[in-house]
């Protein structure tokens, strides 16, 4: 999830510094590397970038060489391509006649660079942006204007994008364009500007309009054009239509680094529907995908290694190997590795899960296991990270940057990209051919929205609940996947609202955990559908005093007496959808408790974001 400006002026000589101070804001979308373009006073496209921070690219680029009144930035989150000078954005075509930034994922990346490269289009670039920037060199060579050119760019492009977008010659128009990634409209005094969050334009103007999908158009310094894809062309919105959209924002420059949130950790649980399609998207047709599922099936062992949550969303792809693929895989706390080491060797597949492609638990169990000759295949959210460059094949989430310490976009990113592995294997495996694959893909395309209306849902919920917790411990049951979502939820409420939660299988409380319930203990039930009989351990809860509440899909039926409390999570029609329904709940739970309790949930003691010591 990168971060994108553009700024069109009359009342400045000079753009840079606007469009610098812009970037600062939007850092927390991408550090990977930094980038600006303006259009000079002779309409020429003058671009600097680099890799690294945005202090690094101002303290050895030359800024003064820039100057014009129309500009664009972009600090980037790597997804297609390493974080290199030559990946960083903004990219032009072949004669510099277009620079584009861009933050998405355009689907039909492969396909669309083999045909621009065999038309002739010299492309310098690993990433998938510089294509729309050749793209759209040949249709302004095609076309009447910059709308109509971009309108027909924008028909060949599948995926997601938000789009800023300079042509040489127009020294006074930015164009944009938006589908499925966050895009807003600044409507400023003698000046207008784009930017993929309202923190980048907040010191110009507190006017915004929220483009939405298929939108697109130009910004001058004084007008705002915006038009709608249609089938196979275009329509103009209506200018009254425009001006009614036009809000004006509240938020101190202060608060609106966090886009009004109160703390970046509630800002990324709503985040989650975003980074989920993000994720599907540029991972359904990644050929990666399927490579590490034929790897995986060809594997006599087949490990899964991760620390926290990234072990946890391990379990689930321990849950879907077997049931989808009849697979039996071992999911192993990164730390103990040593526990499988004598057992590893050239027979087995190891899959490292890792946020942050840096935590130096999971390295040393790769690095262990690699020596002994195992396969590993990657899992993280960050290109270039230790884990991408160790590992034998890397799989990327897209959830972009997440700055709260608690995992929750990546968590669910994390479980969504498993699941689709886990469909990919059973297809392989022979268990269901490709008709039952693409009913499960169909599933799967339902996360976003299942997540979405799981926070609106759970939101009021959490905050209600929150103040209830009281006691200085509690419980987080379940059986089959229940179970292991439940360590999730538990270790949520340990890390941000310092409440000792433990997370055990159901049925092991009659074996010993059932002797500390007392009256008023808490007991969260995680009700799955592969184990209806979780509603007998419920109920055996309940009857020692303790205060019970099953969480679970609202269309699973259980028996459960008026004493026992339910909340409701979206319904769902597969297995596949169940930890994007019920989640969420517990990671609101854990932040409005947090808050309850007078924390910060974004700075939770004694833990830091990336564990890179032993």
């Amino acid at each position: 999830m990168c971060g994108i400006i553009g700024v069109t002026t009359s009342k400045r000589d000079n753009v840079v510094d606007v469009i610098i101070e812009g970037l600062r804001r939007l850092e927390y979308r991408g550090y990977d590397s930094v980038g600006i373009a303006v259009v000079d006073e002779q309409g020429r496209i003058v671009a600097k970038k680099a890799a690294g921070t945005i202090d690094s690219f101002v303290r050895k680029t030359d800024l003064s060489s820039i100057k014009g009144r129309t500009g664009i930035g972009h600090t980037r989150w790597a997804t297609h391509g390493p974080p290199t000078d030559y990946n960083a954005h903004p990219h032009t075509d072949c004669n510099a006649k277009v620079a584009v930034v861009h933050n998405g994922v355009i689907r039909n990346f492969s396909s669309l660079r083999q045909l621009l490269v065999a038309r002739g289009h010299r492309v310098k670039s690993e990433t998938d942006t510089e294509l729309i920037a050749h793209l759209l060199e040949e249709k302004l060579e095609e076309s009447t204007s910059g709308v109509e050119a971009l309108s027909r760019a924008l028909h060949e492009i599948q995926g997601t994008y938000a789009l800023g977008i300079l042509v040489a010659g127009e020294p006074d128009k930015i164009y944009f364009a938006r589908m499925r990634s966050p895009l807003i409209v600044g409507i400023g005094d003698g000046e207008n500007a784009i930017a993929s969050d309202i923190p980048a334009i907040i010191s110009l103007t507190r006017r915004v309009l929220v483009l939405e999908d298929g939108e697109f158009g130009y910004i001058t310094p004084h007008r705002v054009e915006i038009y709608r894809l249609t089938g196979d062309g275009y329509r103009r919105v209506p200018q009254n239509l425009v001006v009614s959209r036009i809000k004006t924002i509240e938020w101190t420059p202060e608060a609106a680094s966090k886009s009004g949130y109160p703390h970046f950790m509630i800002k990324e649980i709503f985040e989650q529907p975003e980074a989920l399609y993000a994720t599907l998207s540029g991972s359904v047709e990644d050929p990666l995908v399927r490579e590490a599922a034929r790897i995986i099936l060809g594997a006599e062992k087949v490990v899964v290694v991760g620390a926290g949550t990234s072990y946890h969303a391990g379990l689930v792809l321990e849950y879907f190997l077997a049931k989808l693929a009849g697979i039996v895989s071992y999911p192993l706390i990164a730390s103990e590795y040593k526990v499988l080491e004598e057992a590893v060797g050239e027979d087995t597949v190891v899959v490292a899960v890792s946020q942050s492609g840096e935590t130096f638990d999971t390295l040393e169990a790769v690095r262990t296991f690699k020596e002994r000759g195992a396969s590993i295949i990657g899992v993280t959210n960050v290109v270039g990270s230790a884990l991408s460059r160790e590992a034998d094949l890397t799989l990327y989430t897209r959830a972009g940057p997440e700055i709260g310490v608690a995992a929750t976009k990546t968590y669910l990113t994390q479980v969504l990209l498993l699941e689709l592995l886990a469909v990919f294997a059973g297809e392989m495996s022979g268990r269901y051919d490709s008709s039952t694959t693409r009913r499960y893909l169909d599933v799967l395309s339902k996360a976003p929205i299942t997540a979405k209306d799981s926070i609106e849902v759970g939101d009021p919920e959490a905050r209600m609940l929150a103040r209830r917790l009281v006691k200085p411990s509690m419980y987080i049951i379940g059986r089959g996947l229940g179970a292991m979502l439940a360590k999730e939820a538990a270790l949520k409420i340990k890390e941000i609202a310092y409440l000792h939660a433990e997370a055990y299988p159901a049925g092991e409380s009659k074996h010993g955990p059932i002797a500390l319930v007392e009256e008023g203990f808490p007991v969260f039930v995680v009700a799955t559908g592969d184990s209806p009989e979780v509603a007998g351990n419920a109920v055996e809860m309940r009857a020692r005093g303790a205060w019970v509440r099953v969480v679970k899909p609202a269309n699973y039926e259980l028996e459960l007496p008026s004493d026992v409390e339910v909340q409701a999570t979206p319904p769902v029609d597969s297995h596949l959808l169940e930890p994007f329904s019920i989640i969420p709940f517990f990671q609101l739970l854990a932040y409005h408790t947090a808050v309850s309790r007078g924390y910060d949930p974004d700075k939770p003691r004694n833990l830091a974001k990336t564990v890179t010591v032993e």
